[in-house]
């Protein structure tokens, strides 16, 4: 019997630097089975340039997993390379799927510095030149000499990249593209080309450059034996580019793997254009939807939630939307933060998990908390959800988007997954009934909220319908009761 399928994000930005999270993982594997959890977004798992303390995105050495003493640590933030292999093989005998965190859009720590010829470019319009051509300092050149060319003897030097954000040379920061290259083309259009993003822009027009990506990229596939893929900064690297590495990964593995990409972007043409340019190989996350929460949750009433799936990837394009309510890029303190409201947690993550559409992921930091920030543990709330989406959420949809301040949906359920189906009510007001049809199956059956907040139960009527209701500023999930 198939089950709907959870994404969880093991991870959030501020996580301790404890080397703990791969021993943490292995030992929640059948706790998350337990909830419905199917797959699990594990963090970078290689070296970055701040060692034991990088979350995983200032990328130093690819193939050191955390097993050789550079910057400082042989561990990486979360723990060994073996405490890794462990973590994958735990949640694979739970018949959980892993997904690997790709970030190869640029390189940070270089060993040695370069002299090299250089122009400076407008931090906002990355076409406009604005300096002359320079000898600048360029840390751009990895030789990796704690792992002493063990599994690739490759290094890299300032041929490999397009530019980097630091001259050494008069100790000053700016963008500054080297001699003879240009921006990769096919990238987002934001500050005129939005190639370069931080660190040593990695020069995927470079064939040595391509061709070594390819054979990490087969080398950690088979090391680690993961199931897919999260592909980082997509936005910033030649969109054409996945398409060809994807496909080879899925040769070397010998099966099929997912991949989902983050393209942190609010228009959803864009985001159809990116997943077309891919030929359907790489799903994207739901940036547009993740907005519409957030606007919602800060307009406290004052939002028409008969739009929020509007201008969603989930909306156009659902077999390819991986849906979010939040992220360790939207938590409290980062760059792109759009945190969405505690109060409206609970109602963004039943439109994720319990409608038919898209593929949902759940946020370390909603789940387990964020001490840092004083967010909260949902974790009460999130299991009640996930397990109704693993045992209820199936079959026909009917949607009641009619109300500005109150919507439903029901599931009318499915001969596969016994007693399954459901109704959910959700509103950022007064509350309100709805009457909305679940089924004639259920003709004299009662149900109550699976969440606790409605108190009385309701009955269906011979032709299917019940009148199920919600409290204000929350979400009631209706599930059979048994008599």
């Amino acid at each position: 019997m198939g089950i709907n399928g959870i994404m969880m994000q093991y991870f959030e930005w501020d996580y301790p630097a404890d080397q703990s999270l791969w021993k943490n993982l292995k030992a929640d594997a059948q706790k998350l089975k337990n909830v419905g959890v199917t797959a699990v977004w594990m963090p970078p798992a290689y070296k970055g340039a701040n060692g034991a303390t990088d979350v995983g995105y200032g990328v130093y050495d690819l193939y050191d997993l955390g097993e050789f003493d550079q910057k400082g640590s042989v561990p990486t933030k979360y723990g060994t390379k073996k405490e890794y292999l462990d973590a994958i093989k735990t949640l694979h005998t739970k018949g959980i799927n892993v997904y690997a965190d790709i970030v190869i859009n640029h390189k940070i720590g270089a060993d040695e510095i370069e002299k090299v010829s250089a122009k400076e470019f407008n931090q906002e319009s990355r076409n406009q030149m604005i300096g002359d051509s320079k000898t600048i300092g360029a840390w751009t050149k990895f030789t990796f000499p704690g792992r002493k060319g063990k599994y690739s003897d490759f290094t890299w030097n300032w041929t490999h990249f397009d530019g980097i954000d630091w001259d050494q040379e008069r100790a000053a920061k700016s963008i500054f593209k080297f001699a003879g290259k240009d921006w990769d083309s096919n990238v987002d259009a934001e500050r005129g080309n939005y190639d370069y993003l931080m660190g040593a822009d990695i020069d995927f027009g470079n064939n040595d450059v391509r061709e070594e990506l390819m054979r990490w990229g087969q080398w950690y596939t088979e090391e680690t034996g993961v199931d897919g893929f999260r592909l980082d900064a997509v936005k910033h690297i030649n969109k054409y580019f996945f398409k060809d590495w994807v496909r080879k990964m899925k040769e070397t593995a010998g099966r099929d793997l997912f991949a989902v990409g983050e393209y942190w972007h609010w228009d959803v043409n864009i985001l159809q254009d990116y997943i077309n340019s891919n030929e359907g190989e790489v799903s994207l996350f739901d940036v547009p939807l993740h907005f519409n929460f957030h606007n919602c949750s800060k307009a406290h009433g004052n939002y028409d939630l008969r739009t929020i799936l509007d201008g969603s990837l989930t909306r156009v394009n659902p077999l390819k939307s991986v849906t979010f309510v939040d992220n360790h890029d939207s938590q409290p303190g980062q760059s792109l933060e759009s945190w969405v409201d505690d109060w409206f947690k609970p109602m963004a993550y039943a439109i994720i998990l319990l409608r038919q559409e898209g593929y949902p992921c759940v946020f370390y930091g909603d789940y387990k908390g964020i001490p840092t920030a004083k967010v909260k543990s949902k974790k009460k709330e999130l299991d009640k959800l996930m397990k109704l989406r693993k045992l209820n959420a199936y079959g026909a949809q009917h949607d009641y988007f009619d109300d500005p301040n109150c919507i439903g949906w029901t599931r009318e359920g499915d001969e596969e997954h016994p007693d399954s189906g459901l109704a959910v009510v959700l509103s950022d007001g007064t509350g309100g009934t709805k009457h909305m049809y679940i089924g004639k199956q259920f003709a004299g059956c009662h149900f109550s909220d699976a969440m606790g907040n409605a108190k009385y139960n309701i009955k269906i009527d011979d032709a299917g319908f019940g009148d199920f209701y919600v409290n204000r500023d929350s979400v009631a999930v209706w599930v059979r009761k048994e008599n």
